[in-house]
This record gives C-alpha cells, sequence and structure tokens, in this order.
C-alpha cells in the first residue's frame, strides 16, 4: 500500500520532542490564545512590578520573578527598597517554596490555606505542623490588586492585547503604568 506525499523528516520518531516554554507569553486555552499579568501593586493601586506569562501558566511560577522586579524609590539618598512589608497574595500562591522564600527575606506573607492543603495537614495529626499564619483584616486590603489590574484594563490595547510579540505587549504595559503614576504622584 502507497501512502501519498512525502516521508516524516523526523529522525527520531520514538523519542517526544522537547517543548521550550512560550517566549511570546501566549498560552493555548478553550477560549483561544490568552496571557496573564502577574503584578505588585503600592496601597494606591499603582502597579511597582510586573511580569507576563502564558495564559495556561500557573500564577505562583511568577511570584520569584514579580518580588525581584520591586524597586521602591527612598526619598534621598539610598538604594531603592526591594522589600515589601508584607504580600498580600490569593490561594494560589499558597506553597511552601513561596511561604519559605518570603520568610527568608523577612516579609510577612498574607495568604490563606486552601482546604486541601489544611486537610492533608489536620490528616498527619501532630507530623503536620501548625497552620500558617494568615490575618483576616490584613487580607481584605488584597483588592487593591484587583483595582490596579483594572486600572490596567481600562487601556483598550492592555485589555485586548493585539500585540503579537511579548515584549512590544510588555512596552504596552508599562506606557499604561506610566499614566497611571503621572495621574497619581507621589506626595
Amino acid at each position: 500500500m502507497s501512502t501519498q506525499g512525502a516521508m516524516s523528516n523526523d529522525k527520531n520518531p520514538g523519542r517526544p520532542r522537547a517543548t521550550r516554554p512560550s517566549r511570546e507569553s501566549l498560552g493555548r486555552s478553550r477560549g483561544g490564545l490568552t496571557c496573564k499579568i502577574h503584578l505588585a501593586a503600592d496601597s494606591r493601586c499603582r502597579p511597582i512590578s510586573r511580569v507576563t506569562t502564558a495564559g495556561h501558566r500557573h500564577d505562583s511560577l511568577a511570584f520569584a520573578a514579580v518580588m525581584a522586579g520591586i524597586r521602591i524609590g527612598r526619598r534621598g539618598p539610598g538604594r531603592p527598597r526591594t522589600r515589601p512589608g508584607q504580600v498580600l497574595g490569593d490561594k494560589a500562591y499558597s506553597s511552601r517554596a513561596i511561604r519559605s522564600h518570603l520568610r527568608r527575606r523577612g516579609i510577612r506573607a498574607v495568604i490563606p490555606e486552601p482546604a486541601d492543603q489544611a486537610g492533608h495537614r489536620a490528616k498527619r495529626g501532630s507530623r503536620g505542623g501548625r497552620p500558617p499564619g494568615f490575618d483576616a483584616e490584613a487580607y481584605k486590603q488584597r483588592n487593591i490588586v484587583e483595582r490596579a489590574i483594572n486600572k490596567l484594563k481600562s487601556f483598550r490595547a492592555v485589555a485586548t492585547r493585539y500585540d503579537k510579540r511579548d515584549f512590544v505587549y510588555r512596552g504596552t504595559v508599562d506606557i499604561a503604568s506610566i499614566r497611571i503614576w503621572l495621574r497619581d504622584p507621589v506626595p
């Protein structure tokens, strides 16, 4: 039986191909191509640090990159601050690695513990350890990041992402961030 067309050029048909992470921060999902903006914001809903990833990537993978991008200028001379007083995050950021990273740097974590992690800890009994500290009153301020994202998405180019290349989209997000900072400067 003859096949139509040329044979495959794959030299190693049995071995699965290694896939590289997308450099364009575009992820395939049921809704099409998507991307995420991971953001750190100050108390006045102004973006401080941001990272873009593909839409299907987990939020916690960009945490270290967002934290590394934080630079808060001081009044007068001196290096910029790179360590916030506390980090408010949702349940996606509740992992042992993130909590230990914050503890090492002396940053207070205000991240709720998911029900499955609490269940696993309770199932281990006394070996499960103490539950992580959680300040419910401070957690109410987590909407600051959501409001900062909404401010960014008020710019149509950020909300829709028609840009094919990630560096162009990051530039668009940077320009939107600059406009947000110019509307609400530091007193």
